[in-house]
């Protein structure tokens, strides 16, 4: 409980400083950037990690996927390793990550909470002018998605091969095969939260498929067009704009997300989906009680449908601030879903302390052969059933 209580706190923390932060950062032109993400991208545990050898051993012959991080909102370089954040190409290099879920952030509400926000305010529109993007990012969610992209593009093409998005089941597969030899390489797939992105024009999924966008939420911190969002203000369920959207994304090979998603929303796309769902990043209410965690009969429900449930990395999902918070949650979530339909869902970068960068992700390996689990299951975990989710999702339905 105290350990629960201490989540609670630091989350309640850093939800209170994001507007001051965010405020300060149109003041102070690009460099605020760094300043705010030293603040809001806290390690709790700085590095260097150590795992046992047998540990390591068995992490090396992994292929570690994490499901969701939000690196790209704060405008590094990823591909050079900094001294703060959690995540960069070198340092999922070192952590043995081979494939990073890259999130776009569009809107988010200021003085932003877990429990009931609209959509009438928005702090990235601040660290829009803070990074000089394009002017036309700041008043469009399309634009900064496509900015975004654009950027992730860009550090890709000149990374020498280190760094690869991945947008098709093909060139996931020769990723990997290419990763099997050359283990100092990682990959990308991109990621939206929330489908204000669409400015109310559905059509506008066409334009973010062109663009590489795999993975999309019905909504992300308010309620959209599309469906409630559990820290909305109705949290109604699914709207018949967005039964059309995850129809069509389901054709396109576009991956529903569910996290951050109402509980409505949430049994709406259960009740109707045709193709697996993943909760990106999510605790469990098992684990840790909360609005955005998910309860048992949803993990069971996302199971059903041969999904995946990312587990979360900050205290108020995985219910502490540590290596063994994060291995019982996994641990929980096995027990109701079953073990191929678990994954990793850090938030790296999100705006959430964890105890760990990227770098540290062999400790969670030793952690789960701690708990007595398989090699083969830890495999599946740590990355194998999140290939398997990107392999069916990536390929459209013909």
């Amino acid at each position: 409980m105290a350990r629960l209580t201490r989540a609670a706190a630091i989350a309640a923390g850093a939800v209170a400083s994001s507007a001051a932060f965010l405020a300060g950062a149109a003041a102070l032109g690009g460099a605020a950037s760094g300043l705010i993400e030293r603040r809001r991208n806290r390690v709790l545990q700085p590095g260097p990690y150590h795992a046992s050898g047998r540990a390591l051993d068995v992490h090396r012959r992994l292929t570690v996927v994490d499901l969701h991080a939000d690196s790209l909102l704060w405008g590094r370089d990823l591909r050079r390793r900094a001294t703060f954040g959690h995540v960069d190409v070198p340092r999922l290099v070192e952590g043995g990550v081979a494939i990073v879920g890259m999130a776009a952030s569009t809107k988010v509400p200021r003085r932003a909470n877990l429990d009931r926000n609209d959509d009438r305010t928005d702090d990235v529109t601040l660290l829009a002018l803070a990074q000089r993007w394009p002017r036309a990012t700041w008043s469009s969610t399309l634009a900064r998605a496509l900015h975004l992209a654009s950027r992730l593009r860009t550090m890709a093409a000149g990374s020498a091969g280190a760094l690869t998005l991945i947008e098709t089941r093909a060139g996931l597969d020769a990723y990997l095969a290419r990763r099997a030899i050359d283990p100092a390489t990682t990959a990308a797939f991109l990621a939206i939260e929330g489908a204000q992105v669409l400015e109310d024009d559905i059509a506008n999924l066409d334009i973010l498929v062109a663009a590489g966008y795999r993975m999309l939420s019905p909504a992300h911190f308010f309620d959209t067009a599309y469906g409630g969002s559990a820290h909305g203000i109705v949290k109604g369920g699914l709207t018949p704009a967005g039964r059309d959207l995850l129809s069509r994304m389901e054709a396109s090979g576009v991956i529903m997300d569910v996290a951050h998603a109402s509980s409505a929303t949430i049994d709406d796309i259960l009740s109707i989906a045709v193709r697996p769902i993943v909760a990106s990043h999510t605790g469990l209410r098992a684990a840790a009680p909360g609005v955005r965690n998910l309860p048992d009969d949803q993990v069971r429900g996302i199971a059903a449908t041969g999904g995946l449930v990312g587990i979360g990395f900050w205290p108020v999902a995985s219910g502490g601030d540590d290596v063994a918070s994060i291995c019982r949650s996994i641990v929980s979530a096995i027990e109701l879903a079953g073990v191929e339909h678990v994954g990793l869902g850090s938030d790296f970068d999100g705006a959430v302390p964890t105890p760990f960068d990227a770098t540290g992700m062999p400790m969670l390996t030793e952690a789960l052969l701690a708990e007595g689990l398989s090699e083969d299951d830890i495999g599946a975990v740590m990355g194998g059933n999140a290939v398997r989710l990107l392999a069916a999702g990536l390929s459209p339905i013909a």
